[in-house]
């Protein structure tokens, strides 16, 4: 059986280990660290029975961004424990931390363009989108596929940027209007009134008008009548 957990300091070696069998892109131990210190949240690993190491994701935060994201910098699972499902459950685990505890507007990576079955992960069961191709990105000069996953957040603000552009303010429910908000509505409740007066007046004149009318048919009659 095999269990996900937050990683620990006392992981990174195992997560180190784990990384060389798996991946072509290694990182030296301080990079481990780095990632540790600054979001202890983020990186998590799947161990087995024995407590040894079978898989990890380590996770960053961009927050110094107008977006903040969260980044997924390695996820690797050994080959022994493939096709277990482990890899979806280390990123679930790390996304959901990036979203709750950091408020991050969506998560990014990058895969390998050749790295199908990766991909594959990402784009169906994860829900990534490919955002962008980035030419030359790794060390061998292989393109990378950048993609992205939406959070709630961030979907929420694209929503509002597009009614923004269509000419809509879109406001939380509830929210106090303001004064160029307050002075709309009093510009259009006094257009309205003057519309509703303006067209009581001109009933009054289609009035006068039917009544002027009616009074020259009845003169006309009684100037027949004296004939």
């Amino acid at each position: 059986m095999v269990c996900i957990r937050p990683a620990t300091i006392d992981d990174l070696h195992g997560m180190q280990a784990c990384n060389l069998c798996c991946l072509p892109e290694n990182y030296h131990m301080k990079y481990y660290f780095y990632h540790i210190l600054s979001w202890p949240q983020l990186p998590h690993v799947a161990v087995d029975h024995n407590n040894k190491i079978v898989g990890y994701v380590l996770a960053k935060m961009e927050e110094e961004t107008d977006s903040p994201h969260g980044h997924i910098t390695s996820l690797a699972v050994l080959r022994t424990h493939r096709k277990l499902g482990i890899a979806s459950k280390l990123m679930r685990a790390s996304m959901a931390v990036m979203e709750e505890t950091f408020d991050a507007e969506y998560v990014s990576l990058h895969v390998r363009y050749t790295n199908r079955a990766a991909f594959t992960l990402y784009s169906q069961t994860l829900g990534f989108e490919i955002n962008d191709i980035e030419k030359g990105y790794y060390a061998d000069k292989e393109d990378a596929y950048d993609m992205r996953k939406m959070f709630k957040k961030g979907l929420e603000k694209q929503a509002a940027e597009k009614e923004k552009k269509q000419g809509k303010v879109v406001k939380p429910a509830g929210a106090p209007a303001s004064k160029e908000e307050k002075k709309e509505e009093a510009t259009e409740e006094k257009d309205d009134k003057e519309k509703e007066e303006d067209g009581e007046k001109d009933g009054d004149k289609e009035d006068e008008k039917d009544g002027d009318g009616e009074a020259k048919k009845n003169k006309n009659k009684k100037k027949k009548g004296k004939k």
